[in-house]
């Protein structure tokens, strides 16, 4: 299959989430909606069930979820709750709702009350001081709480070799992934960023070996094209989620490509592999988690010496990038409260960046335009 076919098919998948729904729950499958983030979607798969991403939408308005939300709550989990409201996710069979952040914790009880008997909501509490003992054992029993709900749903017992081939099917699809996100920094002039956000897109919505074999194949015929001369400039991006494509274009109308990103929705998903040595695969699951680092959301005991920001420094230098785009989800309290100290390190650093304030319901993007057209300008004096 040729690459403009490949990224058509990315393309097709990632924007009608509702339509693959429809189609895995004709063809018997039962589907569990994931949302955001470091949920274990190998117990989903190993039960035999389809994971499918819930992180909002850039098309729905917040309506009926006015009902149930504070107002400052962040468009994500708003717009979540919304589909699930206006019938938009009524195939599903179930969801996990992991409870990473402030506004994620209260609204999982809102997903609950919400739902009632419409659908299973699994809870899930990932722990802050992960790296220890006792926080690896309290991830252990959490995410057997979450298996023991799926065993509900799916209608028989999660088998530990299940679990183990789940998480090299996981693990095999990270790679591609990480390939790819490489490969789109070589090919800028074929792997737009519009492109780019819709490959990544795209996971959340298809079955994974299906999903893992289409991007090898991408890939593999990317390797065979020579590395752009690209006579733009480059970003790291950096946030929650970027993948409105109409803001996206503005990138791509001012000549900016995508070097690397330090996204939630994107590269963050795929950084950190199951082990596949570990004995117990749940365990090797928490394992993971644990191994997450960098993360804006999660706690970090060495947060004095300012790691996560010297890190996304360290992504942009070694990136090749001319600047950083960071996209700051309105009301993430913890994105704004870390902003001073990235902020602080990108200009010790040289690095120009830009804070874009974005929500899912953006509609008028002209400001943003603007700015970006500025920062482009900027960029090149980088080069």
């Amino acid at each position: 299959m040729s690459i403009n076919a490949l990224l058509d098919e990315f393309k097709g998948k990632a924007a009608t989430p509702k339509q693959q729904l429809a189609e895995y729950k004709a063809q018997g499958k039962k589907v569990i909606g994931v949302l955001p983030y470091f949920a274990p979607e190998e117990l989903v798969y190993a039960a035999g069930m389809v994971p499918m991403g819930i992180w909002g939408s850039n098309t729905k308005t917040i309506s009926r979820a006015k009902e149930y939300c504070a107002t400052f709550y962040c468009t994500i989990a708003q717009l979540a709750l919304e589909m699930l409201l206006d019938g938009t996710m009524d195939g599903l069979d179930g969801i996990i709702t992991p409870t990473i952040c402030d506004t994620l914790r209260p609204m999982s009880q809102n997903y609950r009350v919400s739902m009632g008997d419409k659908m299973k909501v699994i809870f899930l509490a990932h722990p802050q001081n992960r790296f220890e003992d006792f926080g690896l054992q309290f991830c252990v029993d959490q995410y057997n709480h979450v298996k023991a709900d799926l065993e509900e749903v799916c209608g028989h017992k999660i088998e530990d070799a299940a679990i183990q081939d789940a998480i090299r099917v996981y693990n095999k699809s990270r790679a591609a992934r990480r390939e790819f996100v490489k490969l789109a920094s070589e090919h800028c002039d074929v792997i737009t960023p519009t492109l780019r956000s819709a490959v990544l897109k795209a996971f959340f919505f298809m079955e994974k070996p299906a999903y893992t074999a289409k991007l090898e194949e991408l890939n593999a015929e990317l390797k065979k094209l020579p590395v752009c001369d690209w006579q733009g400039t480059k970003v790291v991006t950096s946030g929650i989620i970027c993948d409105n494509p109409k803001l996206l274009e503005i990138f791509e109308e001012n000549h900016i490509a995508i070097a690397a990103d330090d996204v939630a929705h994107e590269s963050r998903a795929f950084r950190v592999d199951a082990p596949e040595d570990e004995k117990d695969p749940v365990m090797a699951l928490a394992k993971q988690f644990a191994n997450q680092d960098y993360d804006v959301l999660l706690y970090d005991p060495k947060s004095s010496e300012n790691r996560r920001a010297d890190f996304v420094v360290n992504m942009v230098k070694e990136s090749g990038a001319q600047g950083l785009v960071l996209f700051m989800q309105q009301f993430c309290d913890p994105e704004e409260m870390e902003y001073p100290y990235l902020k602080k390190a990108l200009n010790d650093a040289g690095i120009p960046h830009i804070k874009l304030g974005i929500d899912q319901q953006m509609r008028d993007f002209g400001q943003a335009s603007t700015a970006i057209q500025a920062f482009a300008d900027v960029l090149e004096l980088q080069k």
